[in-house]
């Protein structure tokens, strides 16, 4: 990980940062947080950090931090009409922020979707409707077609399990739905799309990395129990293996079989062939871990490890879980080179004279960075880490409360303010050999 060969960069998300609400579609974000109760702080998107406005000075900030790569997410409201045609203002912002960072020999790591679909296609079903995988391809090709070579890797998804299981499962995210058959189907779409966008990237676009973004929440079982271990078992099939076996195996997990009738997917012949497309790269997101015990009811039930250290968010700070989960993925699977594409964590920051002295995430990411290198030690290819997050931005369900960046955002100034933690991966990077 120290040499210049391995790839380090930071990351955003379009609606997280962007603003400029007024220029683009309505997102099913906006309809969420106009919903009462639906964000912590009753915030929305519609300045957030004022990126499309501000870009010029954020890819300064990006460049002074000696990063090779900045990871960023495309707007499907932004660049696309309601009719399916371009919108070429939208589309003129990114080839212009695209064209600027190619410039100053930062790679541009493009996200096709990061959970900001356009409204009006929610309003037609979302990603319960077979017909939004259509409709992603579609919009795959068109972006893909304007933007040339400007870039140098796609994702076509990032953590489809939060669109799935957070968005249409339990409804804590956009677009809010709550029911399991509604969290399974829109999982299949959501796979099944990025399947069909692979083929147009492998038709469009050959000579970049394209792949797609998967989260995991390794699973832990509470006890040694022969019940506690099927549990967690259980949950990290549900959870985990559900978005990535189909990409390999051509199948989803067993747990499959415990489900309802009422609850299943409906699945096309074919479909498994259209999703397991060859990917040149995959893209692992890690926060945190989870522990399981055994339930009568549900099968398996998360538990609160109450004395462990925890981030501002609640997330328990397990970093050898980082190192199980890598190695595990590369035992289970025959994996393409991996990116982490975002690890990190919220803290309770504080600006004081100017300064924002954030020690305990500049500890998170050491220990992580060392997970990391020890998996890499064990053989897994990893080529690359992304930082999450750039900036302080808006934190989807809680709002502007939670601050991820490694700069810190005054929302009411837009001002800029680089964190100890930045400091340090500024550092870590001039002294690479």
């Amino acid at each position: 990980m120290q040499s210049k060969a391995f790839t380090y960069g930071v990351a955003t998300a379009s609606f997280q940062i962007e603003g400029a609400a007024d220029s683009r579609l309505a997102c099913i974000w906006d309809t969420f947080c106009a919903t009462p109760g639906k964000v912590r702080d009753g915030s929305n998107g519609d300045q957030a950090c004022e990126h499309v406005k501000l870009w010029r000075e954020d890819i300064d900030l990006i460049e002074s931090l000696g990063v090779d790569a900045y990871r960023l997410s495309i707007s499907w409201p932004r660049v696309l009409h309601k009719d399916g045609s371009l919108n070429t203002q939208g589309v003129q912002f990114y080839t212009d922020l695209l064209d600027e960072l190619n410039r100053r020999g930062i790679k541009p790591f493009v996200t096709l979707y990061h959970w900001d679909l356009p409204q009006h296609i929610e309003d037609n079903g979302g990603w319960l409707n077979r017909e939004t995988a259509y409709l992603f391809a579609d919009y795959t090709d068109k972006v893909t077609q304007a933007f040339g070579d400007r870039v140098y890797s796609y994702a076509t998804f990032n953590e489809p399990f939060c669109s799935s299981y957070l968005g249409y499962e339990i409804g804590v995210h956009a677009p809010g739905l709550a029911k399991k058959s509604y969290g399974r189907q829109s999982a299949h779409h959501l796979l099944l799309a990025h399947g069909l966008a692979m083929k147009v990237l492998q038709k469009n676009s050959p000579n970049t990395e394209n792949g797609i973004v998967l989260n995991f929440t390794p699973c832990y079982s509470a006890t040694d129990s022969a019940e506690d271990v099927q549990a967690a078992s259980k949950a990290d099939q549900y959870f985990n293996q559900w978005y990535i076996k189909p990409l390999f195996d051509r199948c989803y997990p067993e747990i499959i079989n415990d489900f309802a009738p009422e609850d299943m997917p409906v699945i096309e012949a074919g479909d498994f062939d259209i999703i397991a497309q060859p990917i040149d790269f995959l893209g692992i997101n890690f926060y945190t871990r989870a522990v399981y015990k055994a339930d009568a009811v549900t099968g398996f039930s998360q538990i609160d490890m109450v004395d462990n250290p925890k981030t501002d968010i609640g997330w328990e700070i397990y970093p050898q879980s980082f190192t199980d989960l890598l190695t595990s993925l590369h035992a289970l699977y025959p994996l393409p080179p991996m990116y982490i594409t975002e690890n990190g964590a919220a803290m309770d920051d504080k600006l004081i004279d100017g300064k924002v002295d954030d020690q305990d995430r500049l500890a998170y990411y050491d220990a992580h960075l060392n997970a990391v290198n020890n998996a890499i030690e064990q053989g897994v290819n990893i080529v690359g880490y992304f930082a999450w997050s750039l900036m302080d931005n808006f934190e989807w369900a809680e709002g502007y409360l939670k601050r991820f960046g490694i700069v810190y955002v005054d929302y009411d100034t837009q001002k800029r303010t680089l964190k100890s933690s930045a400091y340090a991966y500024k550092d870590l990077l001039a002294n690479r050999k």
